[in-house]
């Protein structure tokens, strides 16, 4: 009876204080687009909706939603047929590269991949289904492939000189999409509008994302703390006189969260509340259409990155332009250039693809030229108003490296700026950055096998986005290899996430944040945005506020629960000990950024007892925290 009121009394405590519903740390969500009604299959009273080359489910009944995704069951991303099977019972779920999922009513999802793991010569590419009794007949390129549904495995293929090849199949059934076409319009079931996330940018509380690509339509769309998505309208085309297409960057004024500007292919524009605002391009600013085009040619004034500095000014990189390079757009609305020879090119005109922008602890701004004919890491002193272009890529043993594209830069939380090339992760050390030489560091770490053997870090991967968490470990996106998550020390790869081995979406990660607030960390693919909470967060300045400093869940029962508990609010590498109600140290450990993660067992690897435990924290210097407690029910 005990244990019971001190459960409820508890819960009372953390339910008021606002500490119930935080996401669990390791969990995944994607956030897919279900916008491009493609195919509607009837299940009894229940409908299955592929849309944007996704999948969900509607009750006729109730007008309930279910979505499907990697993250609840699915096995795959990139649909491209479905079809029920009355006889099993099973909607069929065929995915781009030929792997196969069933999906009944219930949710419950079985996969296929022999068809998507077989190597063979012909085109595997699924283009229609037939279904007769309990299977399904898959019209691929090189033939025809035969599932049986209700034993959930393929029973025979078929190419056209085979002698068993199906010459009487029904003709393909468009019924169930004519007759509730209209009804799935009115659907809502949520998410973004497309699933091409080229460029992401997190503030505390709005994801801001572009499609991120050259030529392609202009979309932009802002996820905000109550997972709510926001579609900006960029049918202006009518409004500006030419096409708004290609945006590459996006960032909001930190002074008024209410403006956003984009910027890309075609030039700068400001969004308000939402809406479309004003336009700056070759004959209202300091832009200038790219050489390699017709002068004043308003579909190229090539503008691939730009950001805000904290007093409100919007800095970008005019590319491909014959006479201008680095611009600001002061808070008061005037253009500036800050045009250097240092970044033209024998050519004639600026550098080809300059991006990845950014402002580092010390004022200065970076950025990159992510193009072949001079790649190059660029900083600016925005108080002595100098360049200086790293592009001799050399490591410390003196090991020429083939650069020939740098994608992205970030600086770290001890101001070490990180490179991610072509060819692998490189660092420039805070120490040299100011010494006049290009002293790349790749780091080594030790093999740990009994020899004096270390490898490059990431060594010859394409590295394409680069983050940093509040525990200072990096996250590096890649071209063909998932996720990588460093330690602060870098000498640890603590995750490595692909899309064989966890939810990911993608192994290309086209871009890359950190909402440090959450934890949250998101992924942009071609195929769609997804995330995973990590167990880092920004530090907090400070440990003196008791309701600052709190763990969840509170209370755990362990009855019901087996994650990780959190203890959130504290400092930067803040020493954290947990004690029992005698006193006795339990467990102990340093914050990632500012959270604590505790797997409720003590140093003996055992589940603690039912009781009540305190959490006494320390900064880093020894100076002491708050205590929180956590009640544990077993």
């Amino acid at each position: 009876m005990k244990k019971l009121i001190t459960f409820v009394l508890l819960l009372a405590w953390s339910m008021v204080n606002g500490q119930w519903s935080m996401a669990q740390i390791g969990t995944w969500k994607a956030y897919m687009a279900y916008s491009d009604i493609q195919e509607i299959q009837k299940a009894g009273d229940e409908l299955f909706v592929m849309a944007s080359n996704d999948l969900y489910q509607y009750n006729l009944n109730d007008q309930s939603i279910y979505t499907y995704d990697k993250t609840n069951g699915l096995s795959d991303t990139d649909i491209r047929h479905i079809k029920w099977c009355p006889e099993a019972k099973r909607l069929i779920v065929v995915y781009q590269n030929s792997n196969i999922d069933l999906v009944d009513t219930d949710g419950n999802v079985i996969n296929i991949s022999d068809l998507y793991l077989k190597a063979i010569t012909g085109d595997k590419t699924v283009s229609s289904i037939r279904i007769d009794d309990v299977y399904a007949y898959l019209i691929c390129g090189f033939g025809i492939v035969k599932v049986n549904m209700e034993r959930a495995e393929i029973t025979g293929s078929y190419t056209p000189n085979h002698p068993e090849y199906p010459t009487n199949l029904p003709a393909e059934d468009n019924g169930d999409y004519d007759t509730y076409i209209e009804t799935v319009k009115t659907l809502n079931p949520g998410g973004p509008k497309y699933n091409r996330f080229g460029f992401i940018r997190s503030d505390y509380q709005n994801l801001y994302c572009v499609n991120g690509i050259m030529e392609q339509k202009a979309c932009i769309q802002v996820l905000n703390s109550s997972n709510e998505w926001t579609i900006y309208n960029t049918d202006i085309e009518d409004q500006i006189g030419h096409r708004f297409v290609g945006l590459t960057g996006i960032d909001v004024n930190p002074l008024d969260t209410s403006t956003v500007i984009v910027s890309g292919q075609t030039g700068v524009y400001v969004f308000k509340d939402g809406k479309f605002i004003k336009e700056y391009t070759n004959d209202n600013s300091l832009l200038q259409t790219a050489k390699t085009v017709s002068k004043n040619n308003k579909n190229y004034v090539i503008v691939s990155d730009g950001v805000f500095d904290d007093r409100g000014n919007y800095w970008c990189v005019n590319s491909v332009s014959p006479s201008t390079s680095l611009l600001e757009l002061t808070n008061s609305g005037e253009w500036v250039s800050h045009h250097s020879n240092d970044l033209m090119l024998s050519t004639g005109w600026s550098m080809d693809d300059m991006r990845s922008m950014f402002f580092s602890a010390d004022g200065s701004l970076w950025f990159t030229n992510n193009y072949f004919r001079t790649p190059a890491l660029i900083k600016y002193n925005t108080t002595t108003d100098g360049f200086y272009i790293y592009n001799n890529f050399i490591n410390q043993d003196n090991t020429p490296l083939a650069v020939n594209a740098v994608h992205c830069a970030r600086e770290d939380k001890e101001n070490n700026i990180w490179v991610g090339t072509n060819t692998g992760l490189l660092v420039l050390e805070k120490s040299t950055i100011d010494s006049g030489l290009d002293n790349f560091i790749q780091v080594k770490v030790p093999r740990n096998d009994g020899t004096d053997y270390a490898d490059y870090l990431l060594g010859n991967l394409n590295i394409t986005c680069i983050a940093i968490d509040g525990g200072n470990r990096k996250w590096i996106g890649t071209q063909g290899n998932g996720v990588y998550m460093i330690s602060a020390d870098n000498m640890e790869q603590v995750h490595h996430f692909t899309k064989e081995n966890s939810p990911l979406l993608s192994d290309d990660i086209l871009s890359l944040t950190i909402n440090n607030k959450t934890g949250e960390v998101f992924f942009g693919t071609e195929y769609g945005l997804c995330s995973y909470i990590s167990d880092a967060i920004e530090p907090a300045e400070s440990m003196d506020n008791n309701d600052d400093v709190y763990a969840y869940p509170n209370p755990v029962d362990f009855n019901n629960y087996s994650g990780l508990i959190t203890v959130t609010g504290l400092t930067y590498n803040a020493d954290v000990k947990i004690t029992n109600a005698a006193g006795f140290l339990i467990a102990e450990g340093r914050s990632n950024g500012g959270l604590f993660t505790w797997d409720g067992k003590d140093k003996k690897g055992n589940r603690v007892a039912s009781g009540v435990y305190s959490v006494i924290t320390a900064t880093q210097d020894g100076k002491k925290g708050t205590v929180c407690k956590i009640a544990v029910i077993k």
